[in-house]
């Protein structure tokens, strides 16, 4: 492609390698999230050796999910950090943050407490470094898809963002793989592997993050800051530099005009365009959550062997459940744009109803086996091509400029709040019932479909700034 096609019709190359670095931060999101997955039973094993009947189920519960309290904290700065420092060193202080992150959970020790040797101390300290990597998420869930949605054209933009959740489930696939892996060098019998799980296996698991992590900083520096932050900031100049690398030169000056009509909005109050889109943008998140779905993500091993399968079984049915994602949110990303996000969500919703249902009537009859596995994998799938991507998509683009930022933030801290809270109750819920937890998620998907049906604009082939209108003319109403 010659540099004059390229100025006039735009680079794709460009834009895909833009896109390709901002996504390495989604693929984060996922190992961070995930990697607990393989490591959480071995946690427990070694601070319970060491501290006994004082690391509880509750216990347990919140040290398997103490990132997602850093998530909630990385989602509230969100807004402040990109609207403040911009999209880009949002992005790299993200990437400080998993990179710290990972080398503190592989030695919490950190030179000072004795180490191996568990103490309340050690679990302490072992939960913060793991709140500083959710901060990383919680930052990186927001900024990312925001800096994808930012600049991607608006007839691809669907597709581009829903390849920030292919990363993210990709992430958690080779998380998935590098803990089988980890797990399989500890030894030659399950008796020394378990033994070696409980003392260094964990460790590596964790650390094997840092080396993704500094890639990720490294390569974010290459990346532009986004045109319509640049222009925000009044730098008109780089912006349309930026845009026409990206568009071509006619199609830029146009997307320009229309960001600098909202930018003498910018000082606007969050609730400028009334209460229903941040109502809207918040039920987004805590549905995608309150369906369940982080339950089977991070304590999947634990159910397989709950199914029945031991060992490696519960590892490869974890990596199998891990592939099968990926292929789903592959279909969203091929239809999110031709078939709508409406459309998506609700089939989504219906078919998580029904993998939740059966796997209730499943427990409740004590018949678990392949048929479990074919009914999470239902469910999985369900997700994945669709709340699992198309719930990001509308965060990054339903709310208007001048108040995305903050509207985002808001949202993405209530995915985090109800991430966590579904996260952290469900040992306590299953000692209580697993059928009756598997009811209750069935329960919320029903509710997030009609949800989606009374409330949920279409937002399929509009730009960013038409979003601005919409809401506009809504709350004139």
């Amino acid at each position: 492609m010659t540099s004059t096609q390229t100025n006039t019709q735009g680079s794709r190359l460009y834009l895909f390698s833009i896109v390709l670095v901002a996504i390495i931060g989604g693929l984060l999101f996922g190992y961070d999230t995930a990697v607990v997955s393989g490591a959480e039973k071995a946690l427990e094993n070694f601070f319970r050796n060491g501290l006994g009947d004082l690391y509880t189920s509750g216990w347990h519960g919140f040290t398997a999910s103490s990132a997602l309290l850093g998530c909630v904290i990385g989602g509230a700065i969100s807004g402040l950090m990109a609207s403040r420092l911009g999209r880009k060193r949002s992005l790299i202080a993200a990437a400080i943050m998993f990179f710290i992150s990972a080398v503190g959970s592989w030695c919490p020790e950190s030179g000072i407490l004795p180490y191996g040797e568990a103490s309340k101390t050690l679990l302490v300290v072992f939960n913060l470094y793991r709140i500083l990597g959710g901060i990383g998420v919680g930052l990186a869930s927001a900024v990312c898809p925001m800096y994808i949605a930012e600049i991607s054209p608006a007839r691809i933009r669907g597709t581009l963002v829903s390849c920030n959740q292919f990363a993210i489930i990709f992430g958690m696939l080779v998380v998935y793989f590098v803990n089988y892996l980890i797990r399989n060098s500890l030894g030659d019998t399950s008796e020394a592997i378990q033994s070696a799980m409980n003392a260094i296996g964990w460790r590596r698991m964790f650390v094997s993050e840092a080396f993704p992590a500094g890639a990720f900083g490294l390569l974010v520096l290459l990346v532009p800051e986004t045109p319509r932050f640049l222009a925000l900031r009044g730098r008109d100049d780089r912006a349309f530099s930026i845009l026409a690398r990206i568009n071509g030169s006619e199609e830029a000056r146009s997307i320009l005009a229309d960001i600098k009509a909202t930018v003498h909005e910018k000082r606007e109050r969050l609730f400028a365009y009334g209460v229903a889109v941040i109502a809207i943008g918040v039920l987004l998140s805590f549905f995608q959550q309150a369906v369940g779905i982080n339950v089977v993500l991070y304590y999947a091993p634990r159910i397989f062997e709950n199914m029945g399968a031991t060992g490696d079984a519960s590892m490869v049915q974890t990596v199998v459940m891990g592939i099968v994602n990926i292929l789903f949110t592959v279909v969203a990303i091929f239809t999110v744009d031709k078939v709508g996000r409406k459309p998506l969500l609700i089939i989504g919703s219906a078919g998580m109803m029904i993998g939740m249902v059966a796997l209730a009537a499943l427990s409740f009859t004590d018949s678990i086996g392949l048929a479990a596995l074919v009914f999470i994998i239902i469910y999985t799938a369900s997700f994945m091509m669709s709340w699992g991507p198309i719930c990001w998509v509308l965060i990054a683009e339903i709310f208007p400029n001048t108040i995305r930022s903050q509207a985002v933030a808001i949202a993405v801290a209530a995915q985090w709040i109800s991430n966590f809270l579904v996260s952290a109750t469900f040992p306590s819920l299953s000692a209580w019932s697993i059928g009756g937890t598997y009811c209750l998620y069935a329960l919320m998907s029903l509710a997030s479909a009609i949800f989606v049906w009374r409330w949920v604009p279409e937002t399929k082939g509009k730009t960013l700034e038409e979003m601005s209108a919409l809401w506009r003319s809504n709350a004139a109403k």
